[in-house]
């Protein structure tokens, strides 16, 4: 697959039935449910889960998400979707992309950005990252790579 980063951690999806919208085609907040997933099997496969924050009274927030919805996909349409952390301040933000790929021909039906700041999950306010995050999150930071435009 012609992957915007080196290296993805990926997910397939496959959308079913209840996935499409009155266009026939997969709605776009399925897309959003699925980078969330994404985010979250790719935060726990490097080894910080839910129980994790929670522990460190720390959270990395959503502060700003954009998706670009270039293709439209259908019931039954095996893809595979791509994330990657690309930027950290090694302080209170991150960056996380992803890229949705359909496999039988590889074209990129969607691409999404988050900007991610670390929060006191006890009040809210931004707080720096716990040593278990940089040591989890910043070590696989995309840093020589520029995104496909």
């Amino acid at each position: 697959m012609d992957w915007d980063f080196p290296h993805p951690f990926t997910l397939p999806r496959v959308p079913e039935a209840a996935d499409i919208d009155g266009l026939n085609h997969t709605n776009n907040a399925v897309y959003v449910r699925w980078c969330e997933q994404a985010g979250w099997a790719h935060s726990e496969a490097l080894g910080l889960s839910l129980d994790d924050y929670r522990r460190l009274d720390r959270a990395m927030a959503i502060r700003r998400g954009e998706y670009d919805y270039l293709l439209p996909t259908f019931a039954g349409e095996a893809l595979v979707l791509g994330t990657w952390l690309v930027a950290g301040d090694g302080k209170l933000a991150m960056e996380r992309r992803f890229q949705l790929v359909r496999e039988r021909d590889g074209a990129t039906v969607l691409r999404g950005r988050w900007d991610l700041v670390c929060i006191e999950l006890s009040s809210g306010r931004p707080r720096r990252m716990p040593q278990e995050f940089l040591d989890a999150y910043m070590t696989v930071v995309v840093t020589d790579a520029q995104p496909a435009s």
